[in-house]
């Protein structure tokens, strides 16, 4: 285990152990099946051949998935701190990693004190918080049990859907565009660091999107 006064984090293998304190345990051992059985997995209604997640089998088997708790202080916890402390822990750990393995360092802080039926207090904290993970070239993303947002390939496919509310942290990839479309900022960080090599398979989904956007504006 590291972490400190605002968060705690495991390796899947601790979780899996149960060297995680008792209040902890339980909600990370459900994350960490979902994991294995959702998140590494084929879905008929994803739109698309493969894992739901395709970075989350290899980040297992190479010992880079982690999962994180908030580290309660006089029995007050501060998400939003826990969230900018996660951020440098996820720096401090990418920093020992070979360049080839960084881009499957993941930690999923799992937040079973926010409202399972309302996704929107979730959602907020990810809006929030987006703009300086992407800045720091980092991905935050939101999962919930009943998060509304629809998947790339499938739109009446909820793909973020978890049993337990949480964020999930990882590095940004080239394949990451589709995601940062919703802020000039974030796609201008994406073309800052990715411009030259973007794949024609993504250059294809911008022109489609910036195309459709187009469409709505003459329309409305």
């Amino acid at each position: 285990m590291i972490g400190d006064d605002k968060v705690l984090i495991w390796t899947a293998a601790e979780v899996g152990a149960g060297a995680v304190p008792a209040e902890h345990l339980p909600h990370l051992r459900e994350i960490l099946t979902w994991a294995w059985r959702y998140l590494v997995s084929a879905h008929p209604d994803l739109g698309r051949n493969g894992p739901v997640c395709p970075y989350t089998q290899p980040s297992l088997h190479k010992g880079l998935f982690h999962l994180a708790a908030l580290t309660a202080v006089d029995g007050e916890v501060d998400v939003h701190a826990a969230i900018q402390s996660l951020r440098l822990w996820y720096e401090r750990l990418a920093a020992g990693l070979p360049p080839e393995h960084r881009e499957l360092l993941t930690i999923l802080l799992v937040l079973p004190q926010l409202d399972h039926h309302d996704a929107a207090p979730l959602d907020d904290l990810q809006r929030e918080a987006k703009d300086g993970f992407v800045a720091d070239g980092l991905m935050i993303g939101q999962f919930h049990p009943v998060c509304d947002q629809p998947g790339l390939w499938n739109d009446e496919f909820k793909a973020l859907r978890a049993p337990v509310p949480l964020l999930a942290v990882r590095k940004l990839v080239v394949f990451d565009l589709p995601f940062l479309m919703d802020s000039t900022a974030h796609a201008e960080s994406y073309f800052r660091r990715f411009a030259p090599d973007i794949p024609p398979r993504i250059r294809d989904q911008l022109v489609k999107r910036l195309v459709s956007a187009r469409k709505s504006l003459q329309t409305a």
